[in-house]
């Protein structure tokens, strides 16, 4: 038998790795060359974590007991179900798909904590004060982020809450919730310390699960679409940290690492992303910020020019320099292997090609980034609008795949737009600009793109995919 010690000081050691193996992994996941082998690092640091915890609780101490109590059997069977689950998913989701199942992520990362510190609370008749306090904060953070990131798989995928719904006194609303739910910890707490009866704990308990659960729901349903890559982010770092206040309430020490790990990581995403959209976190959770809007200016209408593959053709084979800029439509079309066929024949011509990445282009945080990495487009290739804006005007064509709101010139100009003060990319400037397109339609904000209708702008409308590969074949036949 071995010892406790000895036991302490294994667990204690193999957590340590788990912790040195999340770390490192999501130090690799910062490039795409080496994203895989971060993904994979992590995935064993996660097995070797779970594999402990079974020994640490002495969950395998049960292996003699009747099958239907026997605790392998309902962790094989609970681990057999998620990876049948896993797998068919990933094969099966698009990348259209993955914000939305990115999405489902966080919220399951949230749900799963909410259910450990319910555990916790019906199980453990020996918490403390510290340890009920992290119990009622991951259950209330792990609430929002399961509602929350539902509300935003259905506006992504399109399935729910297809029209942004506005809440009068939404913040006053929303604070009401979170002090309410802030009592039932408290009542819950002063239950542990035998200041309140047990019972009334109790409905502590359920009065900060069914708070915070409602809380996740009306601080993300008014939120247009538009920001969604911001919301998923942020949503992300409250999984995170509400994984970390389970390994608080249940004294887990790879827990709480890796949740602040991912709440941290979050965190920063999210300001970066608030940067990137010249907003504040303050603004993306009270403000109005992501409404959609009707059309911004009242100048004279213009009808956008259109083009022919043939003759867009013509531009391009003559052209020195082009930029891509892509978009969500991209992911729709799935056309990134085509963008990468013509981007192979543009630079076999003597063009040099960049692609001009906008931080919130798509549906999700680096989602063109994703999709362009799928199609073998070199890192290198890839630049930020900081890094491309300064030559843009010295750029021969600039071809805008999708793209609508990441390219718009009224974030500049116009100070009755939504998008007034979001950086930009800076397309107009190009000497051409091709703008694919199936429709007329606006982007995912709903705000009109007076780029489309620019002297120097032409449009060609159809498939994506179609067209670029249009043009793929012009190359060859010439």
């Amino acid at each position: 038998m071995i010892s406790e010690n000895i036991m302490v000081a294994v667990t204690t050691i193999l957590y340590m790795i788990s912790a040195v193996l999340f770390i490192r992994g999501i130090k690799l996941l910062g490039k795409a060359d080496t994203a895989r082998k971060g993904n994979r690092l992590s995935s064993i640091g996660m097995m070797i974590a779970v594999v402990t915890v079974l020994l640490e609780k002495e969950v395998t101490s049960t292996i003699s007991n009747p099958p239907l109590t026997n605790a392998y059997i309902w962790v094989a069977a609970a681990i057999a179900l998620g990876s049948i689950i896993g797998a068919v998913w990933a094969k099966k989701v698009e990348m259209t798909g993955m914000p939305q199942l990115v999405a489902l992520f966080n919220g399951f990362g949230g749900l799963s904590s909410l259910l450990v510190a319910l555990t916790q609370y019906m199980t453990d008749k020996s918490i403390n004060i510290f340890s009920s306090v992290a119990l009622g904060l991951t259950i209330a953070i792990g609430a929002i982020a399961f509602t929350g990131s539902v509300v935003a798989w259905g506006k992504l995928s399109g399935k729910m809450f297809k029209k942004n719904i506005a809440i009068p006194g939404k913040n006053v609303i929303n604070a009401i919730f979170a002090l309410i739910g802030l009592g039932g910890v408290v009542v819950y707490s002063l239950s542990i310390a035998g200041i309140a009866d047990a019972s009334v704990g109790k409905i502590g308990i359920i009065v900060v699960s069914a708070v915070y659960l409602i809380l996740g729901f009306t601080m993300v349903i008014s939120i247009g679409g538009g920001d969604m890559p911001v919301i998923i982010s942020l949503l992300n770092a409250f999984s995170g940290l509400a994984a970390a206040f389970a390994g608080l309430s249940i004294s887990n020490s790879v827990l709480v690492v890796s949740g602040c790990l991912v709440g941290t990581s979050g965190l920063i995403l999210t300001l970066i992303m608030c940067k990137a959209m010249n907003r504040t976190l303050y603004a993306l959770l009270f403000g109005t910020f992501g409404k959609t809007s009707k059309k911004g200016g009242s100048g004279e209408q213009k009808e956008p020019k259109s083009m022919s593959v043939e003759d867009a053709y013509l531009i391009l084979e003559a052209a020195s320099s082009v930029v891509f800029i892509p978009g969500y439509g991209m992911a729709v079309a799935q056309a990134q292997h085509a963008v990468k066929e013509l981007c192979d024949k543009l630079e076999e011509n003597g063009a040099e090609v960049s692609f001009a990445i906008h931080p919130v282009a798509g549906r999700m945080p680096g989602h063109m980034n994703v999709l362009l990495a799928e199609a073998n487009v070199p890192y290198e290739q890839l630049k930020t609008a900081d890094d491309m804006n300064p030559q843009m005007a010295n750029t021969d064509v600039a071809i805008v795949i999708g793209a609508n709101d990441v390219v718009n010139p009224s974030a500049l100009d116009d100070e009755t737009s939504p998008l007034y003060g979001m950086p930009i990319i800076n397309a107009f400037e190009a000497r051409t600009v091709f703008v694919l397109k199936r429709g007329k339609g606006t982007g995912f904000s709903g705000v009109e793109n007076p780029l489309f209708t620019n002297d120097n702008t032409v449009m060609i409308y159809g498939d994506a995919k179609q067209t670029v590969s249009s043009l793929v074949s012009e190359f060859d036949e010439a």
